[in-house]
């Protein structure tokens, strides 16, 4: 059985605490910025990601995303499962591999996210489309910059076409959208803790039976899974982003261990 022990006084290794503070820094930065018309950090806006057809959407937002919070409960339990299972995985791998591993972990989580987005957003534009909407004119309102000229644009759009509100403001949402938060890199994580560490056993606060890390990756991806398929109106979780994550995770492991059984 492998296994791993790190003591609660030991010293962490060189990335995962080098994420921890880098995080902490994004984290308390966010305070020293104000917010948008829609009540979002302006930090956020600047680095989380937007849906790549989004005229806010930038280039660096596919990494710098991952180093955004939305709250205190948000980055600490994030942090929390970083410090918790990468340390082992880090000395595991190496600092250099584990680097990257938590990078394509994090950049392949916005890459599904990415995927499903674009097919619901395609869908919204097609329903706009049909009442003879163009997605540029909705597109337009998304990049205004006061709420007041977005809600006007919007309104000129709905009176000059048969088209109804709700369409609107429904892809006017999609291009303001972003997604923020390391939990698509840390689910990369927990899948590696299983991988490497399969017959681990783990026990956690809200479910105090020990159970391998192998059964517990299986069923917190199934529910992942299964949450992302029926995501309701108000769930603001990015559940496919931690899905992809883990399978980001799942293959670049399987590819490494190909090379190097010993992993």
């Amino acid at each position: 059985m492998s296994t791993y022990r790190t003591p609660l006084g030991g010293m962490l290794p060189t990335v995962v605490k080098n994420l921890l503070i880098i995080n902490g820094l994004f984290f308390l930065a966010r305070y020293s910025f104000g917010s948008d018309d829609l009540g979002r950090n302006l930090l956020d806006t600047h680095l989380g990601m937007y849906y790549i057809g989004s005229p806010h959407f930038r280039p660096w937002q596919v990494l710098t995303h991952m180093f955004m919070h939305g709250g205190f409960t948000h980055i600490f339990f994030n942090m929390f499962a970083l410090w918790m299972f990468g340390a082992p995985i880090e000395h595991r791998l190496g600092s250099r591999r584990f680097l990257s591993y938590y990078m394509i972990c994090g950049i392949g989580a916005a890459a599904l996210h990415t995927a499903v987005n674009a097919y619901e957003v395609t869908r919204d534009e097609q329903t706009v489309m049909e009442q003879g909407v163009a997605p540029s004119e909705v597109k337009d309102a998304a990049a205004a910059t006061t709420i007041v000229d977005a809600e006007r644009m919007l309104n000129d759009i709905a009176a000059t076409h048969d088209v109804s509100q709700t369409a609107l403001e429904q892809l006017y949402f999609d291009y303001q959208g972003i997604i923020i938060g390391a939990s698509g890199a840390v689910f990369g994580i927990l899948l590696a803790f299983g991988m490497l560490f399969p017959n681990q056993e783990i026990l956690m606060l809200f479910f105090p039976v020990p159970i391998k890390a192998k059964y517990f990756v299986a069923i917190y991806g199934i529910i992942e899974l299964f949450m992302g398929i029926r995501q309701g109106q108000g769930d603001n979780v990015a559940h496919f982003a931690h899905v992809g994550g883990m399978i980001f995770g799942y293959f670049l492991l399987r590819h490494w261990k190909r090379k190097e059984p010993w992993l």
